[in-house]
């Protein structure tokens, strides 16, 4: 995905006035840390009650919490370094964006999978418990991590095969395209854009409809989970919609020229920081099981205050 070129919202030809700038660092920051804030609640909870961790669903959704905490971060990091450093040196850029790339790229493999949990749990509950194992989640989420470095890894390998060595010791403005500038790479992130749309929405369309069309699809447990999926679908739009900002960064840029810095603001909180508030909501607020623990601790939290 190309989250660099999301992880700031300015580039050289387009700069912020100095009030502008300090508004929309203050926003994403207040954004950041309330985010942050709630996912650190959801994990203290998780990490609270064993209950948790014998549960495939809220393992992959401890691990989607803690991979959108370090998305988060990270993105925050390159947007308020665009502006405070304007340039850093190469390698440093690239290890930032490499673990951003890493993150973003987790999200929808972790939503897909979730959904696929869903699936099994309404439309196949009897073998729910031998399918959806601790030891196979865990490896589930080695998977998902294995397939998220060899994507991005090549970008490096290419790099590194391609640039001379001074050019890790220069400075640029810190994106994707600058940290990684051989042109093929732009042809293997599209090709890998691609598949990932394919199969993350192929998983998605096939686990909503299956269960919507299940015998049990009027039971009060397969109405829930065909809304959480439908949750889940959003989310991954919003994620998947980073497949779209090379192409809608040109239309805005035709569209808008004199706010361009502002419209690329406005699609770095909606792709990248609005999806990863969704998180808390489908399973800190509707799911009733994470619901009760989540208030004991913040209750016991306030009282210890």
């Amino acid at each position: 995905m190309n989250a660099s070129s999301a992880n700031v919202t300015v580039v050289i030809e387009y700069r912020d006035s100095f009030t502008k700038a300090v508004t929309k660092n203050v926003i994403v920051v207040v954004l950041s840390i309330s985010i942050n804030y709630i996912n650190a609640g959801l994990i203290q909870t998780f990490h609270k009650h064993q209950i948790f961790y014998m549960n495939p669903r809220y393992i992959l959704f401890f691990h989607l919490v803690v991979n959108d905490m370090i998305q988060v971060t990270l993105t925050v990091i390159l947007f308020i370094i665009s502006y405070l450093l304007y340039k850093i040196n190469v390698s440093v850029c690239c290890v930032f964006i490499l673990l951003a790339l890493f993150t973003t790229e987790n999200t929808p493999l972790n939503l897909a999978c979730m959904a696929m949990e869903c699936y099994i749990a309404i439309c196949i509950p009897l073998r729910h418990v031998q399918i959806c194992t601790v030891k196979r989640t865990l490896m589930l989420i080695g998977l998902i991590w294995v397939t998220s470095v060899f994507s991005v890894l090549p970008d490096l390998f290419m790099t590194l095969a391609t640039q001379p060595l001074d050019f890790f010791r220069s400075r640029v403005f810190c994106l994707r395209e600058t940290a990684f500038p051989n042109p093929h790479i732009i042809k293997k992130r599209d090709v890998t854009y691609i598949i990932y749309l394919v199969i993350v929405w192929f998983v998605i369309f096939y686990t909503y409809f299956r269960i919507l069309f299940t015998a049990k699809a009027a039971s009060k447990d397969a109405k829930k989970a065909r809304n959480t999926i439908l949750l889940h679908g959003f989310q991954v739009l919003l994620c998947m919609s980073t497949y779209a900002e090379p192409l809608l960064k040109q239309a805005l840029q035709l569209w808008f020229p004199k706010n361009f810095s502002d419209s690329l603001f406005a699609c770095y909180i909606i792709i990248h920081i609005l999806p990863r508030s969704i998180s808390p909501i489908i399973y800190g607020v509707r799911d009733k099981t994470f619901r009760r623990y989540l208030k004991r601790y913040l209750l016991c939290k306030a009282i210890s205050q």
